[in-house]
């Protein structure tokens, strides 16, 4: 939690309105960013706007919980939203969900018409306005009084910062900011939990007595900015390191000796992949995320599961083996402070993981080319944010991630998430290049982020890999008994001008099909110092 700063509170002889009491609370949580788009009863916060505050517009309502979402994963805090009413919630719950699945912290403001015509059904008022966003906020109020605004406010932030951490809502009748209230301090509350000792011994002992073992990686450890600490673990118990399906975050570097891949979201491949291993941590991840029906058992013959997660709901699930809850650093931190093992420099250090073959370059590119191409050319510090669910697998081979902090996606699966994503990390990392990798169907869902990236003057890289399809669901049909060449219906996105649409909104853009040109257009895209888009044809 940010370093309470009471230099800007109001004098205690002075009552101030609701209005000024949420500004000053916001300034003391070092959430003077406002993420919003804005409507008729949220208009009143915004009187006499204060100059220590940025608005930051976005277009639509999912644009502006996305952009939320990357601003507040990249600095550690909740970020601040401002949403309009029901029909503003209804469009943003698609990013809800995805912040509820990030584990992004955030507190989310939401108008109501005035109390003294609630009971008439207005027009644009939110009829209960808490169960709206449910079940994807960890918290949700309509204050019983405009002088308990302030105090909800504090506590949704309080909420959303403890871990687990998630998005939270408030929504306040646009007639109570000008009320009277009482000046609120803000308070030191705990973000962080520690695991339970014993538990954490049982996780320790069975990695100690461990002959070869895993360790599955999840989002939470980058979350929890443990990513020292997980790498000193691994090399300890010279683990294989293999990243949960489904992850949103990098949480071990790709080109680490100790790194073995991914493990993808079926059954039958999990158990296959980690076959030979006695004990399978499963670290800052669920064990596991499925995708699809599976049979059979959860771990390989022989292997036994522990786990250490900062959410209980996860621990409650995971269908085998022992689980320790609490904060991932922390418990980490625990893990390395016990003795080191016995037979720990005994153990065969894990073959490593094959390279891929080099992708050449052909009439119609292939994502492993243009990926391959990205990679050589992009600095390791320099941020991806991406969301091209049918590339991801390439990705995973021709564009390593070696630092933490420079990989963010959704862990919900829900489109529209990373365009507005890129545009909050770049926000919060000024002196980063951020690069979106996109899906063309993907960017659909959240086009209008470029108009925020061009207004901010953000030298945001966009790169479009166009397949003209939904290349993820053709890809996945076979799963659900499409035989080969079967058309799919409504998986085809023919003639899609993506240059015209960044132009149309402010940036520069250019298309490449040639491969021969492919290595100039990147390096000068990314060295650029405007919001660019780059559309790729490929195969």
């Amino acid at each position: 939690m940010p370093t309470t700063d009471m230099t800007n509170t109001l004098p205690h002889n002075t009552t101030p309105t609701v209005r000024e009491a949420v500004l000053d609370l916001l300034r003391a949580f070092n959430m003077t960013t406002i993420f919003g788009n804005p409507g008729s009863t949220e208009l009143p916060l915004f009187l006499d706007f204060p100059s220590d505050f940025r608005y930051i517009l976005g277009l639509q309502e999912s644009v502006v919980v996305g952009m939320a979402d990357g601003y507040a994963q990249a600095t550690h805090n909740a970020s601040f939203v401002n949403l309009h009413s029901a029909a503003g919630v209804g469009h943003a719950m698609g990013n809800i969900f995805t912040a509820h699945k990030n584990r992004t912290p955030m507190v989310i403001t939401a108008g109501q018409q005035a109390r003294s015509i609630l009971p008439f059904d207005p027009f644009l008022f939110s009829n209960q306005a808490t169960e709206l966003p449910k079940p994807y906020v960890k918290w949700s109020i309509e204050p019983a009084r405009a002088e308990d605004v302030p105090l909800a406010i504090a506590r949704a932030y309080y909420i959303a910062m403890q871990q687990p951490r998630g998005p939270v809502l408030v929504s306040i009748p646009a007639d109570d900011w000008q009320r009277p209230c009482e000046p609120l301090l803000p308070r030191v509350v705990s973000s962080e939990t520690r695991p339970d000792p014993h538990t954490l011994g049982l996780v320790g002992d069975a990695l100690d007595q461990a002959q070869r073992p895993a360790f599955v990686v999840g989002a939470a450890i980058d979350r929890d900015q443990a990513w020292d600490a997980v790498l000193a673990l691994a090399e300890r118990h010279n683990a294989a390191v293999w990243v949960a399906p489904m992850s949103g975050r990098c949480s071990f570097p790709e080109d680490h000796r100790l790194f073995a891949g991914f493990l993808p979201a079926m059954r039958e491949k999990i158990v296959a992949l980690l076959g030979g291993h006695d004990v399978v941590f499963a670290l800052g991840a669920p064990a596991f995320t499925y995708h699809v029906e599976g049979a059979g058992p959860h771990l390989p013959t022989g292997a036994t599961l522990v786990q250490l997660i900062e959410d209980p709901q996860i621990a409650a699930w995971a269908p085998t083996g022992t689980s320790a809850v609490g904060g991932i650093r922390l418990g980490v931190l625990d893990l390395l402070a016990r003795p080191l093992p016995a037979n720990a420099a005994q153990r065969t250090v894990p073959a490593p993981r094959a390279r891929p073959p080099r992708a050449e370059p052909s009439p119609l590119m292939s994502v492993a080319f243009v990926l391959q191409t990205l990679a050589e050319l992009r600095t390791p510090e320099s941020i991806v944010v991406e969301e091209a669910p049918s590339a991801r697998s390439v990705m995973q081979r021709y564009l390593p991630i070696t630092q933490s902090g420079t990989f963010y996606t959704m862990c919900s699966g829900g489109l529209g998430h990373s365009m507005p994503a890129a545009v909050g990390v770049a926000l919060a990392q000024p002196g980063k290049k951020v690069i979106a990798l996109m899906g063309d169907g993907s960017s659909l869902y959240s086009i209008q982020a470029l108009w925020s990236a061009a207004q901010l003057k953000l030298p945001i890289t966009f790169i479009i890999l166009k397949n003209r399809r939904y290349a993820a669901l053709q890809d996945f049909a076979p799963t659900f008994g499409f035989k080969q060449g079967e058309t799919l219906q409504g998986t085809d996105l023919p003639e899609i001008d993506f240059t015209a649409l960044a132009r149309g909104q402010g940036c520069a853009a250019v298309t490449v099909s040639d491969p021969a040109l492919l290595e100039g257009v990147l390096h000068d895209a990314l060295a650029a110092t405007q919001a660019t888009l780059v559309e790729v044809d490929v195969a």
